[in-house]
């Protein structure tokens, strides 16, 4: 029964979508009032009746009701109560539940907060919203039904699939699915704006906050998405370069270069166009994305299996919104003002080559990952793609943006002039420099890249922090604590950058790995560490078996720590798992993998030991970069929306 009431939630929902899609748009363009209001109820109560099918959906998994198909071919009762939730989305079915429930919160939380925007801007971007609504949730229920029961349950389910039992996989999909989505708000604002025929400094201080809580959550996502790789696949790296993490990436660029546009509209009043764009993008990019996961065009261990039914629709989605909005665009931006003036020597040129750093580097990795399509499609031949092209290719352009970063951050509006700003960031400078010429010493001329990512790290934090100085003056402290809080933001997240760029740089060139078959006893020396294989012992889990390691870690003669990797046994999927020992710190990773045995002699194991210098750093950055996020949304000024009083101005524009 519950299954039942919760796909008559969808359906429901998918007529309160529909709702919200036309009565606004509607009443917008004949400025009838009544029927403006309407998209407000009816986004909320699209939202309602949707989390009343997730809720549904959830009771299913956490109650083992194997008489849904998807909780059969997806959970096992013996599973942990974590994975049972998590399993909800771990699957197409559930995942694309969780993308419209999330999606839907956004036109509520629209809806809720949008108390200051002018009322046809308003309906229109929650027409907008409930148009992709009505878009997903139509394909939830027309190929992807979750609660369709089977005629003869099972006694047991399918399990779910074993390297999605991790917490930190729990959690990564919620994160990513905000960010994901949440870039539908900044495409809703622009195709409204479009529809309007107006983009203004107030437009911009509407959609920063909607931008920027996508980006934060996208960052935090993405981290997750990574130390679970890290640590779960057994492979010792961070980063792939995998179809999956390019599709969420190349959305965080593009979300990362509209908010740094907007500051522009907003400031300056001008590139009203690009920031438009951007704003198609990032989503369509987003939408790409789903694309990729669900057509089962690219594998990835990430991707959903999928039937072409599914792709189909997917990309009939992608076409409409992709192809609609750019074809509004076309016909609205060039009526669109372009806004004041400015010089070469500026920062709105510096934020301008920003953008163009970030969106050049975001083709470049859409370019690597669909080139395998495009080549199949056009001779039948398969090529793969992978991390020596994108190194090389997109490595180039974050160097250049790390090196204008700082620059573009304190240079003047309008006009300014270059030497005055890089004489107030010499000490960066010197000191960027003074540390990169250590560390080439040290490491006695080896690679070039540990001095030049650690010298951008320093130059980029060293930056925010003069930037942050040049800010107080005189007025020490007291002025300091008064700064508006999205100026400490976008320190933070300069640093964040700045921190992950210097994980990457370490952990890459002075990373030390040793991949030997080892008997019990035996002992490997890498990376200043010895690590004494001492035994393998049977382990009984939840729902598997498996072979667990004890290795000692020694430094010199004290001992350091025990490490336990295991080799896990899923009986129900027939699937084998490598979980890592890490002892985790904050110079180092202590890694060690426990591999199969070997058939020449039953008695070894491959085992695989690394040890990374300053890998957490990575991480760190990225959190901090979400953090600077976070302080960015708590300024009151994105709360205070001081333009959208002006109610002259905020008068809906006839469409010419």
């Amino acid at each position: 029964m519950i299954a039942e009431l919760g796909h008559f939630a969808l359906i429901l929902a998918l007529m309160a979508s529909l709702a919200q899609a036309v009565a606004p748009l509607i009443g917008a363009q004949m400025r009838w009032a009544d029927w403006m209001r309407v998209g407000e109820p009816a986004a909320g109560l699209a939202f309602v009746l949707t989390l009343a099918s997730f809720a549904a959906l959830t009771t299913a998994f956490v109650t083992s009701d194997f008489s849904v198909a998807l909780v059969a071919s997806n959970s096992h009762s013996a599973k942990p109560m974590l994975y049972k939730v998590s399993g909800v989305w771990g699957n197409h079915e559930g995942s694309l539940l969780l993308w419209v429930l999330i999606l839907t919160l956004y036109g509520a939380l629209i809806a809720g907060l949008g108390g200051n925007l002018p009322q046809a801007l308003k309906a229109r971007t929650l027409a907008v919203q409930g148009a992709i609504g009505a878009a997903f949730l139509a394909f939830l229920l027309f190929t992807s039904n979750p609660f369709l029961r089977l005629p003869n349950p099972p006694l047991d389910g399918n399990d779910l699939n074993p390297l999605l039992q991790d917490p930190g996989l729990a959690f990564h999909p919620p994160f990513l699915y905000l960010g994901y989505v949440g870039l539908s708000t900044a495409f809703s604002f622009a195709v409204a704006a479009l529809i309007e025929g107006r983009v203004d400094a107030a437009w911009a201080r509407w959609v920063r906050p909607w931008a920027l809580a996508a980006w934060m959550f996208l960052t935090v996502g993405i981290a997750l998405g990574s130390y679970w790789a890290y640590y779960e696949l057994g492979w010792g790296g961070w980063w792939f370069w995998d179809p999956v993490e390019n599709a969420s990436f190349m959305p965080w660029l593009a979300a990362a270069a509209l908010l740094h546009c907007a500051i522009v509209v907003e400031k300056r009043d001008t590139l009203k166009s690009w920031t438009i764009l951007l704003a198609i993008i990032g989503f369509s990019l987003s939408l790409l994305g789903t694309f990729i996961v669900r057509s089962g065009l690219l594998t990835s261990v990430h991707a959903f299996a999928s039937d072409p039914t599914r792709g189909v629709f997917i990309l009939a989605i992608l076409v409409v919104a992709v192809g609609g909005s750019l074809a509004l665009f076309a016909w609205r931006a060039p009526k669109l003002s372009p806004g004041g003036v400015f010089a070469m020597s500026s920062r709105e040129s510096f934020l301008v080559a920003n953008n163009l750093l970030l969106s050049v580097a975001c083709a470049v990795v859409l370019l690597g990952t669909m080139m395998p399509l495009i080549r199949e499609a056009w001779d039948g031949g398969r090529i793969s793609v992978g991390a020596p092209f994108f190194d090389l290719a997109f490595t180039p352009f974050m160097v250049a943006l790390a090196v204008v970063l700082p620059v573009g951050a304190m240079i003047p509006w309008k006009r300014g002039k270059i030497g005055r700003t890089l004489r107030r960031l010499w000490p960066a400078a010197a000191l960027a420099f003074a540390v990169a010429a250590l560390v080439w010493a040290l490491q006695t001329g080896r690679s070039a890249l540990a001095p030049v990512g650690i010298a951008l790290a320093i130059w980029i934090i060293g930056g925010a922090v003069i930037e942050l100085g040049a800010r107080v003056g005189r007025g020490g402290l007291g002025r300091l604590a008064r700064l508006p809080r999205a100026d400490w933001g976008k320190a933070m997240a300069h640093c964040g950058l700045g921190l992950t760029i210097f994980g990457i740089a370490a952990l890459s060139a002075w990373e030390s790995e040793a991949i030997r078959a080892l008997r019990p006893g035996a002992t490997v020396e890498t990376g200043g560490y010895a690590f004494r294989f001492d035994s393998v012992a049977p382990l009984a889990g939840p729902n598997y078996s498996a072979e667990r390691g004890t290795f000692t870690v020694f430094k010199g003669d004290a001992e350091i720590g025990v490490l336990s990797p295991e080799k896990r046994f899923f009986p129900v999927q027939r699937t084998t798992t490598s979980e890592a020992a890490i002892d985790s710190g904050l110079l180092r990773d202590l890694y060690v993998v426990l591999g199969d045995r070997q058939e020449a002699d039953p008695s070894a194991y491959a085992v695989r030991i690394y040890v990374k210098p300053f890998a957490n750093w990575i991480w760190i950055g990225a959190l901090v970069m979400a953090l600077g996020g976070l302080m960015s949304l708590t300024d009151r000024r994105y709360r205070v929306g001081a333009a959208a009083r002006r109610a002259p101005s905020a008068a809906p524009v006839a469409a010419e």
